[in-house]
């Protein structure tokens, strides 16, 4: 045996002397040789038990749950009384709420929150990497157990997202974007640079012809989802929120193509125009969604079609910006979309827009993303709305209703567990404190030992 592989046993058994129901909940991740992780075998059964359970398809809670996973599976769902199989782990969360894996359809974890100015270029694509596999951790412990990312440089999502399915780093299941497609000088390009660098960003492509080769070119290098940019942005350099960039034409042959190939398409969309034309060009879902306005919210509703908010960074903002080292151009627009998001928002929910909870993590630091929940419900959505949206709504957006979004049978056991009740307090959700993805717990600060009563917790 190996001078680790001694070292995990002597961990496990002294672990095991001294408290026999640590081992109930405690996932212990040692590295080997090959660094991979030593978790349970795929076949262990778990019980989970607790004092109440979210279920997302109704909206309404569910009193002293019993949930048994069977390897990454949800096996079933019963009430209190139901007898667990006798050869079966016992995780006791007590009082504690059940709900099922949140997801981000909006995230961006190859970067970190730095003000989008000079300092960006000297970061590297294997360092953009390198970063995605520190702010998976984060966000998966933070409860999201499936993220959507939407741009990264260098393919490097789609390296994370690869990572993560082979078990290399520790983080949510992923969809992946690849390189954001963009119009030359756009939002999705890189306009810091000088004329003699001749630089392009890699999702740069003018004219209907060569926005159907880039959809094809990223789906050729691993993107699970299209995204674009069809106006301006913020973080960008000399360019306008307000405007559109990507003509009618050129959103219309990217989406079909993207659609013909199996791939959904996500859009950047801050002024009313190109929501409207991204809406009418049949886009997926709507990203900030900034400017719209009712002509555009009646579009969202007529074609069915997600807004992805993004509400919490305008709430954080509020409060960081001032002590932020932020580029001059930013602090302008800053200054003039979160008023208007904030307004255009609380009418779009009130007015039943299909929302899908997706928080542009990267702007502000990853790990935070359970305040969209509470920043959705600031304005306008109710809590079970909110949750919803992180949830059921969020699993349809990625097409993957089959697999995620409800804590019901032969779906993956993606669980988290929160304190309390987050109908009652929805800011509860900005601390989970159980994370279970796949069948694996990753985080548990709740559960009760079986010998001494005490709280055992899952760090890494």
């Amino acid at each position: 045996m190996s001078g680790i592989g001694r070292a995990a046993s002597k961990i496990l058994k002294t672990v095991t002397k001294r408290r026999p129901g640590y081992i109930a909940t405690l996932v212990i991740l040692l590295a080997t040789p090959s660094g991979t992780a030593q978790t349970t075998t795929a076949a262990e059964t778990i019980v989970i038990r607790a004092g109440r359970l979210f279920d997302a398809a109704s909206g309404r809670m569910i009193e002293r749950p019993v949930v048994v996973v069977k390897g990454d599976r949800v096996e079933s769902v019963d009430g209190g009384t139901a007898n667990p199989p006798a050869d079966a782990r016992v995780i006791d969360l007590g009082d504690a709420t059940l709900l099922p894996g949140f997801i981000d359809v909006h995230t961006h974890l190859t970067i970190n929150a730095t003000g989008g100015g000079y300092e960006s270029l000297g970061i590297s694509v294997p360092r953009q990497a390198l970063i995605g596999a520190k702010n998976a951790r984060l966000t998966l412990l933070a409860g999201f157990t499936t993220v959507r990312n939407v741009g990264a440089e260098g393919y490097s999502d789609v390296a994370l997202r690869d990572a993560i399915n082979a078990g290399d780093v520790i983080g949510p299941r992923m969809q992946a974007s690849g390189p954001a497609l963009g119009i030359t000088g756009g939002h999705c390009d890189n306009n810091l640079l000088p004329f003699e660098l001749h630089y392009a960003a890699e999702g740069a492509a003018d004219g209907t012809e060569a926005v159907i080769h880039k959809v094809r070119e990223t789906v050729k290098y691993g993107a699970d989802v299209i995204k674009f940019c069809a106006s301006g942005g913020v973080f960008s350099k000399g360019d306008n929120p307000l405007l559109e960039q990507y003509s009618p034409a050129e959103m219309q042959a990217l989406i079909t193509e993207a659609h013909r190939l199996g791939r959904k398409v996500a859009t950047h969309a801050h002024s009313a125009l190109s929501i409207k034309d991204a809406v009418r060009a049949g886009v997926d879902s709507i990203e900030h969604g900034i400017f719209l306005d009712d002509e555009g919210i009646q579009l969202l509703k007529e074609h069915n079609t997600f807004l992805v908010p993004t509400s919490y960074p305008l709430f954080w903002f509020d409060e960081h910006a001032p002590q932020m080292n932020l580029p001059p151009w930013v602090r302008e627009k800053v200054a003039i979309i979160i008023p208007a998001a904030k307004r255009n928002m609380a009418k779009a929910f009130h007015s039943g827009v299909r929302v899908a909870l997706g928080t542009d993590a990267g702007v502000y630091p990853h790990g935070e993303n359970g305040g969209e929940f509470w920043s959705m419900v600031e304005l306008g959505l109710t809590p079970t709305q909110a949750l919803q949206a992180g949830t059921v709504n969020a699993a349809e957006l990625l097409g993957w209703s089959d697999q995620i979004g409800l804590i019901t049978k032969g779906k993956f056991a993606d669980i988290v567990a929160v304190r309390g009740n987050p109908i009652a307090d929805v800011r509860l959700l900005q601390k989970v404190q159980f994370v279970m993805k796949g069948g694996t717990v990753y985080k548990d600060e709740i559960s009760r030992d079986d010998t001494a009563g005490a709280t055992t917790a899952v760090k890494r």
